[in-house]
């Protein structure tokens, strides 16, 4: 195991001196090359949210230039390397900002939500940008005019934020959606996806900002890259936030994500930690909020369907005919590419978390086939435990059979992800009684299904 420290670093004069321990391994980040234009997406982000005539607050700008420096230590430093139990790394940062105090007043925050999202032990550490640097993002010209949007939220490619884009487009509002370009396609499904939605929508104001950001491989030398990106949905996040500090006044990121999804209760007991996503856990939520508030920033972050199913949320849909058509292009699975092991094009694989929660959603929700293509045929034969296939279709019956058994349990797991001590006791029993409903639609979905081992 080796200790790592990222220094980012504004052009080859940035070279003020920061202390590195003896059993810390240290990578220099470069986020200005030349012409005072800051790198790895962010000034092409700058460049695009100009054009809609949009100017964030400097505030915004660091908090994408933090976001920068947790995806290159989330993407770029192997667990299976560079921890004790090929999971938990230990990772500083030094990062340049403009406001050192204010930052350096929400480090305590920045820490706990890092380590919750990541399961990692994170340490940040600011410094002021070097000189020529104190402001990143060109002058706004007086306007008479408010920007044009009034509403904010995140654009996947998934299906819960294709529903929440529709809902917010069939409300009547003028949206700003937030992407990352992730692989090839969960891209083209956001792409996809857009463009009919500006098609359907053509006498609305809708755009998007897409963010781009990638680190080269070996960019902490002799590491391997990680691919769990458990970090992801932190600049995810930061982008949203990052674009809302150029709208006029509050705003409000939506970020649609259904109930069962974003409490992610283990199947089983194996299933936390690494099998434990919590991209949008309520706690994970709160520490946003938090964050947002120690930033002076005047914004907020909220989960509008957090009390819903996936099937809910389909059902509940304000534009239904457009959405059946629109499904078979959202993209669930959690690695579509596994298709191409059977020969065949990317596609869900139907047997992962996601995607067995959709297809249960589906059937719940849609009044019409589920046209979406599935590598596995859940009902075709026998799948096997030991494989893939069975894996996750096993755990779900677990999950059943154990609440049908105790149905006391049911407020006791949903604290098994992690503290739900902002919730109030009311909340705290309508998502363990989301979590019910969601198992409920998933134990609809196997009925009949057959799982044994080999």
């Amino acid at each position: 195991m080796r200790r790592h420290v990222l220094i980012g670093r504004f052009g080859s004069n940035d070279r003020v001196k920061i202390p590195v321990a003896g059993d810390e391994t240290a990578t220099r980040v470069e986020f200005v090359v030349s012409n005072r234009r800051l790198e790895h997406g962010i000034g092409r982000a700058l460049d695009d949210l100009a054009a809609l005539k949009l100017f964030p607050s400097e505030i915004g700008v660091d908090l994408l230039v933090v976001a920068a420096h947790v995806h290159a230590a989330d993407t770029r430093i192997s667990r299976a390397t560079e921890s004790q139990d090929a999971w938990t790394r230990e990772m500083r940062l030094v990062v340049p900002v403009s406001d050192v105090g204010r930052w350096t007043a929400a480090v305590p925050i920045l820490e706990r939500m890092l380590n919750f999202l990541t399961g990692d032990r994170w340490t940040l550490g600011f410094r002021p940008r070097p000189s020529g640097f104190d402001r990143t993002v060109r002058v706004k010209r007086p306007s008479l005019f408010a920007p044009p949007y009034d509403s904010l939220g995140l654009f996947s490619g998934g299906l819960d934020s294709l529903i929440g884009a529709i809902d917010t487009l069939e409300d009547g509002k003028a949206p700003l959606f937030i992407s990352h370009a992730g692989e090839g396609a969960t891209s083209d499904a956001q792409n996809t996806l857009f463009n009919e939605l500006k098609r359907h929508y053509s006498k609305r104001r809708l755009d998007r900002l897409r963010i781009w950001m990638n680190f080269p491989n070996g960019l902490v030398s002799g590491v391997n890259p990680e691919n769990t990106t458990r970090g992801r949905s932190f600049l995810f996040f930061a982008a949203g936030v990052f674009a809302g500090t150029g709208l006029s006044g509050n705003f409000t990121l939506r970020v649609p994500e259904n109930g069962p999804i974003a409490l992610n209760v283990p199947l089983d007991p194996l299933r936390l930690g690494a099998l434990s996503t919590r991209t949008t856990h309520p706690f994970y939520m709160a520490r946003w909020n938090d964050l947002i508030l120690a930033l002076g920033i005047d914004g907020q972050v909220e989960n509008p369907y957090w009390d819903m199913t996936k099937g809910e949320m389909i059902s509940d849909c304000s534009e239904k005919t457009l959405l059946a058509k629109l499904v078979p292009t959202s993209l669930s699975c959690a690695s579509p590419a596994k298709a191409r092991w059977k020969g065949k094009a990317t596609e869900h694989c139907g047997y992962c978390l996601p995607c067995l929660i959709r297809r249960a959603a589906l059937r719940k929700g849609l009044g019409a086939p589920d046209r979406t293509g599935y590598t596995v045929d859940l009902k075709a034969n026998v799948l096997d435990t030991l494989q893939a296939e069975g894996q996750q279709v096993r755990a779900f019956q677990f999950a059943i059979e154990r609440l049908k058994r105790k149905p006391q349990l049911t407020p006791l797991l949903i604290h098994k992800p992690g503290p739900l001590s902002d919730e109030s006791d009311t909340r705290q029993e309508a998502l363990a009684d989301v979590y019910r409903r969601g198992l409920e639609e998933v134990a609809a979905l196997l009925s009949g299904v057959r799982t044994a081992p080999g």
